[in-house]
């Protein structure tokens, strides 16, 4: 067996997974509905996997489940449900993944740049601390279960990932009709950094971690050219040859529209660089905003 990989059918997962077969990996999904063939395994994240046995003898797991986080409004339920399907999933997988005789080598579970809290603008690698709030308090919990791994004997690598760009939709599918039309416009103050990577380069950098037996522990997963949310906006309304409105939205209407998300995920900032990433070797295929958004679109 090759790479175990959850959240196969996501949209980084769906190109993680192209990208180890390109490479003639095996790779093994674990679906939440019945297992169609050899290449799949069914698992109910929160539930102990009825086989572990099925998962014997791979070399790596790639973890990447979990509800999307700005999807929908955060209701309290909602909010349980992004713990849950983070929390009580990466426990599921890490207990399947304890229980074996020859465990994988390498361990990279998700997390994201959420951890930090909001810095201001701080340049700030994986030596800051963790920050307040929900999404922080998340990442704190979820990176904790991974962390469960190197009990036996697994290194593992929490993916910390920022605004990931892609031609395939995320958040630039979502935003991209309000551009097109020039009705892009700097969110709150605009001051906020945003910390990004391409699609290509995430999963450049996944591949990487795979064959980096000396990295674990946590790992930014952002380009090393920050900018401002007003400079993105900026940049975006360039790349599709069309304005941005002058006006930006107001953080109050932000919050009236989207509640809690737009306070914990849209308006803090995280101006975030990618050292270990970077001191590891892996070389980057985009560092500035204006070439990655031209590639990706």
């Amino acid at each position: 067996m090759g790479i175990i990989v959850t959240g196969a059918s996501g949209l980084l997962g769906t190109a993680l997974v192209e990208a180890l077969r390109d490479e003639g990996r095996e790779v093994v999904r674990l679906v939440r509905r019945p297992a169609r063939g050899p290449g799949e395994v069914t698992w109910r994240p929160g539930d102990k996997l009825a086989d572990p046995s099925a998962l014997e003898g791979a070399e790596a797991a790639v973890h990447l489940a979990g509800a999307p986080i700005g999807d929908r409004r955060w209701s309290e339920a909602y909010k349980r449900e992004l713990v849950a399907s983070r929390v009580a999933g990466t426990r599921t997988l890490v207990d399947a993944l304890r229980e074996l005789s020859s465990p994988p080598e390498v361990l990279l579970s998700a997390s994201g740049v959420d951890f930090y809290g909001d810095t201001g603008d701080r340049e700030i690698d994986e030596s800051q601390g963790k920050g307040d709030g929900f999404l922080a308090d998340l990442c704190e919990r979820w990176e904790g279960e991974a962390a469960r791994a190197g009990e036996a004997g697994i290194r593992t690598v929490t993916l910390r990932t920022g605004l990931v760009l892609s031609g395939r939709g995320g958040m630039l599918g979502r935003v991209l009709p309000l551009f097109r039309m020039g009705l892009g416009a700097p969110l709150g103050s605009g001051r906020q950094y945003w910390s990004w990577i391409t699609e290509a380069d995430w999963v450049g950098a996944v591949l990487h971690l795979l064959r980096e037996r000396e990295v674990r522990g946590p790992v930014n997963l952002t380009s090393p050219g920050p900018v401002t949310n007003a400079a993105f906006t900026r940049t975006l309304a360039r790349a599709v040859r069309r304005g941005a409105m002058p006006i930006p939205v107001p953080a109050f209407a932000l919050s009236l529209g989207l509640g809690e998300f737009a306070r914990a995920g849209l308006l803090p900032s995280h101006r975030v660089l990618p050292g270990k990433l970077a001191a590891s070797g892996y070389r980057f295929a985009h560092t500035r905003l204006d070439e990655a958004l031209r590639a990706v679109l």
